[in-house]
């Protein structure tokens, strides 16, 4: 089979598009390059569809090899393992802008996969993954016909950067990951420290046109070998059961829609649901329960979108600009270093800050970055949360975003290593759910940060946004519930502080949103995190002064970098036995930077004077305090700093002259001695009688 290519030149870097001789029993495949970064993305469609279902049965997996990077997985197990984190965010932002694009009536089931072949260590692959798979579904026969492109945007010196390296990335004061159609952005996620909605905005419009390029370039590959669209057989609505279920189901889930409380409104909804069954399907047929199941959908969603944009009224009686009543407590557990309940409406999250060492950091190792992370958050959302009975397992896709995302707004506002040398772990469980748990879980770290006495440099809270569009008439909601999201059209988070946006994160169910609609988006969102962060300020508006006397204490101090290896001795032996001795933890950067950690304040002094003692050079004329700690015929050793020995010549150790040293001194004495002489060669010369002598002399002035 003919091999077809496409390049787009993106600012001078080609990202290249080719398909037609690899995984040709797939519905569709593209190879994506971009540098020598390169990813392979198939799309796969089940023959017929599946039965039972009234969703899309799409599922998103992508792999980074190790061999693309030239290197061989570690650990016992020589082969790729369940996928890391990074690549579970990974299938969430790949399927997050491509699953609005299928037509509503489809059910077959789809498989996108991406595979990392080859990784330069300069460009991400995860963007192109993105527009990877939307092309291997264009050329394929799979209907979808709405191409979809993904970009990078960093920021440098006031200057917007395409697709940015690895390098640039670390330099640049935003990480805005985005995607779109050639006629609206349908996908954010971003990282930034303190920008303006108006940076933010530019930045979305400055990616967007990048964004028309690819999908552009996407078209020409579907010109050149595209395969043609499976047909859809969509199934036949009953208007005459449709119209009659309406007329006497819509009343019931109007006045159900205008009850305030999420249990009761979902008892209300349950018993109209249930009417309807009675009358409609009083045999419990299935097929039967299928069409009335999607006609109740239907009108309840019609009835909560009629309401919000015929009266401005929402749900539970707010207007759409209104945020919750929030209630914030902080300290609420005795033992841990800190800990706060953020509660907003019915949405409530148990929050904790834990301390620790370097020790505690957690080992990264991946195609992007290999090294050691000391910033963790951890989102936990039980069944019971929502009032439901589930099996408690692992943290799935949803809880893995959710945390990163509120990680990635607190981690622009944590103070730097040298001012807080401490791993810190952030566990939000979530306890009550009804919308926007993850802002509430970045409203609770920042408190519980606080709370724990870690100098941030400013409080972070967050809030989600709405949207209910029907043609022109448009209405966007500020803190929205469960159900608002559910039958809504977007979800749209924004964290920040005061000063401007941390992050921010965008699904739509709709084709795309327009310019003047997140503008307007972000600026009633910016009103409400304001007023958030004012409520959190009546609980705590700036760190403690003190740290929980739970918390591990870290003293930091400086060494010369040629005194390292004096420390840490051969092996590691001389720093294990301060360890032991003193029960501290002890780490030692390049730098010359030693930070103790200890919970005992009498440890930490013990093991500082060690260190110091080690480290300290000799002194010509100075008086110490030694150890005897080898006696021969001619002189005695003496130990006056750790590791440091020298020679009490048999003349020096009293006034008078002596016939064996032993008569005088004994090993393990402790002894007063003055160095009298370091030679070239770094032998030292002490004597004991010079240092009685000044004693006797001090004495007696």
């Amino acid at each position: 089979m003919q091999q077809h290519k496409v390049e787009i030149d993106l600012d001078g870097k080609i990202l290249s598009l080719e398909s037609g001789w690899l995984a040709k029993q797939a519905n569709g495949c593209v190879v994506v390059r971009y540098g020598d970064t390169m990813v392979l993305v198939s799309a796969t469609m089940a023959k017929s569809a599946r039965e039972g279902i009234d969703f899309f049965p799409l599922t998103v997996d992508y792999r980074e090899k190790t061999y693309a990077a030239g290197r061989i997985p570690g650990g016992y197990l020589k082969r790729e393992a369940r996928p890391g984190d990074l690549e579970t965010l990974t299938c969430r932002l790949i399927d997050r802008p491509i699953r609005p694009m299928f037509p509503n009536d489809f059910r077959n089931e789809t498989q996108i996969v991406c595979f990392v072949v080859s990784h330069d260590q300069e460009n991400s692959p995860d963007v192109n993954a993105i527009s990877g798979a939307s092309a291997a579904l264009l050329v394929s026969d799979i209907p979808f016909e709405n191409p979809v492109a993904g970009v990078r945007v960093g920021r440098k010196e006031e200057a917007f950067i395409i697709n940015p390296t690895y390098e640039e990335t670390q330099a640049s004061d935003l990480s805005l990951i985005m995607a779109g159609t050639a006629d609206a952005i349908v996908m954010v996620e971003a990282g930034a420290n303190e920008l303006s909605e108006e940076v933010m905005m530019n930045a979305l419009e400055f990616g967007h046109g990048y964004i028309k390029k690819i999908v552009e370039g996407q078209i020409k590959l579907r010109e050149m070998m595209g395969k043609e669209k499976t047909v859809i057989e969509t199934q036949e609505t009953d208007q005459d059961l449709t119209q009659r279920v309406t007329e006497v189901i819509r009343p019931g889930l109007a006045d159900a829609m205008r009850i305030a409380g999420k249990q009761e409104r979902s008892d209300a909804i349950a018993a109209v649901k249930e009417t309807m069954t009675g009358q409609f399907n009083p045999d419990a047929d299935e097929d039967t329960k299928g069409t009335l199941g999607g006609i109740f959908h239907d009108v309840e969603k019609e009835a909560m979108r009629s309401m919000i944009l015929d009266e401005k009224k929402r749900i539970d009686g707010r207007n759409l600009d209104e945020v919750r009543s929030i209630t914030c407590q902080v300290g609420y557990l005795p033992r841990v270093h800190g800990s706060s309940i953020f509660t907003r409406g019915e949405t409530q999250a148990l929050v904790t800050t834990t301390l620790g060492t370097k020790t505690d950091e957690q080992r990264m190792d991946n195609l992007e970055f290999k090294g050691t992370k000391s910033f963790l958050l951890h989102y936990n959302f039980p069944a019971f949360c929502t009032g439901e009975v589930k099996f408690l397992s692992g943290p799935g896709r949803r809880e893995i975003g959710h945390g990163m995302l509120a990680e990635r707004a607190l981690i622009p506002m944590l103070p730097d290593k040298e001012t807080f040398p401490y791993t810190i772990r952030i566990v939000s469980d979530i306890l009550e759910s009804n919308g926007s748990s993850s802002m509430a879980s970045v409203c609770g770290g920042s408190l519980s940060l606080m709370d724990a006495g870690v100098p941030i440099k400013a409080p972070v809270a967050g809030i989600a946004m709405g949207l209910i569009k029907e043609d022109d008439r448009v209405a966007i909601l500020s803190d929205i519930l469960g159900t608002e999201d559910h039958l809504g059209d977007m979800d749209f988070k924004v964290a920040g502080t005061r000063n401007g946006i941390t992050a921010l994160q965008m699904d739509i169910k709709i084709k795309g949103l327009t310019h003047e609609v997140m503008e307007t988006a972000l600026a009633q969102a910016k009103e409400g995190r304001l007023h958030i962060l004012d409520e959190m300020a009546k609980a705590l508006d700036t760190s403690r002064t003190e740290m929980s006397k739970y918390a591990p204490r870290i003293i930091t101090i400086k060494v010369p970098v040629d005194k390292i290896r004096d420390v840490i001795g051969p092996g590691g032996k001389v720093i294990r036995d301060i360890i032991d001795r003193t029960g501290v933890n002890i780490d030692i950067n390049d730098d010359g930077t030693v930070n103790i950690a200890s919970h005992d304040e009498e440890a930490s002094t013990k093991a500082i004077q060690i260190i110091q003692d080690l480290v300290q050079d000799v002194e010509v004329g100075k008086v110490y305090m030694g150890k005897v700690k080898k006696i021969m015929d001619f002189g005695a050793f003496v130990e006056i700093l750790p590791g440091t020995d020298g020679l009490v010549h048999i003349s020096q150790i009293c006034d008078r002259r002596i016939q064996k040293v032993r008569d005088e001194i004994q090993e393990g004495d402790e002894i007063m001695v003055k160095v009298i002489d370091v030679d070239r060669n770094g032998k030292v010369k002490l004597s004991r009688k010079e240092a009685m002598r000044d004693e006797a002399a001090a004495a007696t002035t």
